[in-house]
């Protein structure tokens, strides 16, 4: 995959070859493989393929990288919890851009240690899923040598290649439908001495999420596709019922592929609409709830337009 080149118009060649190789992190043989392929495909070097329990050993000995590849068929209790750990400190220092590939079951123990937004965590992704998550990982470029400014004549096409490779990336991220409409938005402000608008209880919000979910019976569900507002709902009736809801549980309430509810999270949960609380009795798990102003927003809302709001 020779997009960089083909796209600027240059001869074909790899982007890769400019750039540190890439490291795959596998649970199995198996998934050490696929994660090989996704790195050969987009024509990038491969530094190494090595287990889970080997990882964090294995990134201590790499002098750069241009990406790592994280593929997971099964958990791997302490052993994953060090490896995410140090790649969503390494992506935040800009180290390098990593991908985690899993299935449902392991996204509340990964959500857990996750704070980078330079870790994309891909749940079942399908092909166009995985050709994002790296060409977004490959755009952040690899932290600067002393001495290579003045001693590495590929300075200026390493960073005219990590542009490319960033416009291509956002281009990408567009066309798969994430959430990027939402960055900056925030709640509504409700007024400074506003109270809720009435009461609203928990079978209030039921009946419209319910009136939502018979929709899907009449017509494509991708028809009226709303995460934001549909995670919304779920966190008020939640809270309405004192009831605390994991990454898990809100990603299947927002009637989406669950990477792009985990997009939709992470964006709400930037901007202060949603909260993180990690959970006391577990530290392999984490809460969403609705910030206070949020809270309120949604209270005022079925205050004023009564049970039929959002059906």
């Amino acid at each position: 995959m020779m997009y960089a080149s083909r796209l600027a118009g240059e001869p074909v060649g790899s982007p890769g070859e400019h750039l540190p190789p890439a490291l795959v992190f596998g649970s199995s043989a198996a998934a050490r493989d696929r994660g090989i392929a996704q790195i050969e495909a987009a024509g990038l070097r491969l530094a190494a393929a090595v287990p889970i329990e080997d990882a964090v050993e294995r990134i201590d000995h790499q002098p750069a990288a241009s990406a790592v590849w994280i593929e997971l068929d099964r958990d791997h209790g302490d052993a994953l919890d060090r490896l995410l750990s140090r790649i969503d400190r390494d992506a935040d220092a800009g180290v390098y851009g990593a991908v985690i590939c899993a299935g449902a079951a392991l996204i509340d123990p990964i959500s857990a240690r996750l704070t980078s937004p330079r870790v994309t965590l891909l749940v079942d992704g399908d092909c166009n899923d995985r050709v994002v998550a790296l060409a977004l990982a490959c755009a952040i470029p690899p932290p600067a040598k002393v001495g290579d400014i003045a001693t590495d004549n590929s300075t200026a096409r390493l960073r005219q290649l990590s542009e490319d490779v960033g416009r291509i990336a956002a281009t990408l991220a567009r066309l798969s439908n994430g959430p990027d409409s939402v960055k900056g938005l925030a709640v509504a402000p409700a007024g400074s001495t506003e109270k809720p608008a009435g009461q609203v209880t928990r079978e209030q919000v039921q009946s419209v999420i319910r009136a939502r979910r018979v929709r899907a019976r009449f017509f494509s569900e991708e028809l009226f596709a709303d995460p934001a507002w549909d995670m919304l709902l779920d966190l008020t009736q939640s809270e309405i019922a004192q009831v605390r809801v994991p990454v898990s549980s809100l990603c299947i309430a927002a009637a989406v592929p669950a990477t792009t509810a985990l997009r939709w999270i992470k964006t709400l949960t930037d901007t202060g609409i949603f909260l993180r609380r990690a959970d006391p009795h577990d530290g392999r798990r984490v809460f969403v709830e609705l910030s206070a102003a949020t809270s309120l927003a949604m209270r005022n809302y079925f205050g004023h337009v009564g049970a039929v709001a959002g059906s």
